[in-house]
């Protein structure tokens, strides 16, 4: 999720203040996947895959170049990377039935595009879900387990929003109806330009944040916020995969507390890794730590399989 929490202004992120952010340099190439309400978008760094492949999912009205700083370094460790914007993200359209965006419907999406991986570069094929797209790329282990090498919740939850993140989605719905994503956008660039640390990101970076927020389909908005708010506690049947699990967060996490995410790191018998200098998205704001504890996850768990 990419929607401003309370801010933690006593934690210096990693980047530099004029880092681009999802504006990175990255040679991944955008290329659509079959999904099961229309065409996925995603970025595909190729590749032979000579260490395995990761598909890495996003969160609520995020896209795949929320992974952008970490694909080159992903694809040089020899991963191919495939980067995805959900359904009514940014570049993948969406219905306009906030019913089709339940965390069951987005996994079985998720589980489409695996399924093409697969076929494409064999195993292993590592899956991270961040922030609401862990719940939905829980949901697609769930749904078909031995399609994946391994598991990654990156800065995500065992159930359901909690806090002041949550208390701005029971806001969604009026401003909706008020003045549709235009007005939530407005709404949301107002709170976010309280915390210094939004003030300083790179004028691009904010001008790309504004393009994409707006191009989010209504109906996702709503049917998102729903389902992240009423999304119940799966960890005992995640566990029951048997798959090896990451559990991994900023260390100053402002949507699922570290604490949380701590207790369902022990409750899954997941390896727990805290990213130091990031708060919600440690991909872009400490993205040098974040391939380490990938890389280094990911190499224990192919061994393992």
């Amino acid at each position: 999720m990419v929607l401003p929490g309370g801010p933690d202004f006593t934690v210096p992120l990693a980047i530099a203040p004029d880092d681009l952010r999802q504006l990175a340099d990255h040679d991944a190439e955008h290329r659509t996947f079959p999904g099961r309400a229309g065409p996925l978008t995603a970025l595909d760094t190729g590749g032979e895959a000579v260490r395995g492949t990761a598909l890495l999912v996003a969160g609520y009205t995020g896209s795949k170049e929320d992974f952008a700083p970490i694909l080159a370094p992903l694809a040089d460790a020899g991963y191919r990377v495939v980067a995805l914007d959900q359904r009514g993200q940014y570049e993948s359209p969406g219905p306009d039935d906030p019913s089709a965006y339940t965390v069951a419907e987005l996994g079985l999406d998720v589980v489409e595009v695996a399924r093409i991986l697969r076929e494409e570069s064999g195993e292993p094929l590592h899956l991270l879900g961040h922030s609401f797209g862990g719940l939905v790329t829980r949901a697609a282990v769930l749904a078909e387990p031995a399609l994946f090498t391994s598991f990654t919740l990156l800065g995500s939850g065992p159930s359901k929003l909690t806090g002041r993140r949550a208390d701005l989605l029971d806001h969604l719905g009026p401003l909706l109806d008020a003045g549709g994503v235009a007005l939530v956008h407005e709404t949301l660039e107002q709170v976010a330009m309280t915390d210094p640390k939004a003030q300083a990101v790179p004028a691009p970076t904010r001008e790309f944040y504004s393009r994409r927020f707006l191009r989010n389909s209504e109906a996702g908005l709503r049917g998102m916020a729903d389902a992240m708010l009423t999304e119940p506690d799966r960890v005992a049947e995640l566990a029951a995969t048997g798959l090896p699990f990451l559990v991994a967060h900023g260390e100053a996490d402002d949507a699922w507390l570290p604490h949380v995410q701590e207790d369902m790191a022990s409750r899954l018998g997941a390896r727990h890794e805290v990213i130091l200098n990031s708060i919600h998205s440690p991909a872009v704001e400490n993205p040098v730590r974040t391939v380490e504890v990938l890389l280094d996850f990911w190499a224990g768990a192919s061994v393992g399989s």
